[in-house]
């Protein structure tokens, strides 16, 4: 198993930078991403190991329950998508971020807080993942755009938003391309602005879950150990100036929520 996870590491690293090196995504006048002229491929790590979660259509349509999601997250994703709206002032203005809707279940949430001048955009790099949240969306809606995107490779101007949202993505990512998403979000982030994170932490040790948890881990979700082992910025770029506004934790331990304000 390592071994494998070595290879896809490997080969993603290389994919994204490859990539960057590849313009398939502008700006519209707007400072918008535009959708790619050409579909864009999946990343070789999501297509080894989360086909069967996110990225075939039947997987979708079996995952995106209510009480399904719920159950992976052990009851918590109420809790936490409420963490998440907390950071979120109402009526919410500005260019927000969403980097990642995984089933789509926060996204219509956060359109009921959006104020009459705000601008929300959401990137997925699975197609199918968008087309699935746009229908939870209340449409038309001008202020919200979709744009099928890698999160490593966000093809927009620096400083572009007021904020960002990552919510359970860093654990799903190889630990190379997890430090250039996170790079890319800080970039595209305007100074003063925010990145709100929502992941695993590492549980207090009498956690009678934990166990479970790191079988759930070693079946299913690879790359999830590292947040256990490592604080969340410790995957930031060594020379991003920045605050921690807050950091909560949930459910002994076991979630996170961070807040952090970019200085420069």
């Amino acid at each position: 198993m390592r071994l494998e996870l070595g290879v896809y590491q490997t080969l993603e690293a290389q994919f994204s930078l490859t990539s960057m090196d590849s313009p398939t995504q502008s700006q519209d006048a707007t400072g918008r991403i535009t959708a790619t002229e050409q579909p864009l491929p999946t990343p070789v790590y999501l297509r080894k190991l989360y086909w069967w979660a996110y990225e075939h259509p039947l997987a979708v349509k079996f995952w995106d329950r209510d009480f399904l999601i719920n159950f992976i997250l052990l009851g918590n994703y109420d809790r936490l998508g409420n963490a998440v709206l907390e950071e979120f002032p109402q009526p919410l203005g500005g260019k927000t971020l969403q980097i990642s809707c995984a089933y789509g279940k926060l996204t219509p949430r956060l359109q009921q807080q959006l104020g009459d001048d705000a601008q929300f955009d959401i990137i997925d790099v699975l197609q199918v993942q968008l087309d699935n949240t746009r229908r939870k969306l209340q449409q038309p809606d001008d202020r919200i755009t979709l744009t099928q995107c890698n999160a490593a490779i966000l093809k927009c101007a620096d400083a572009s938003y007021d904020r960002a949202l990552m919510f359970f993505l860093p654990h799903e990512l190889p630990e190379p391309v997890r430090r250039q998403a996170l790079a890319e979000a800080f970039r595209v982030i305007k100074p003063g602005g925010q990145l709100v994170l929502v992941e695993f932490h590492r549980p207090k040790w009498w956690h009678p879950l934990r166990l479970y948890q790191r079988l759930v881990f070693l079946l299913f979700e690879p790359f999830a150990p590292d947040m256990w082992e490592h604080e969340l910025t410790e995957y930031f770029p060594p020379e991003l100036q920045y605050r921690v506004d807050k950091k909560a934790t949930y459910f002994g331990d076991l979630y996170q929520k961070l807040v952090i304000t970019k200085l420069a």
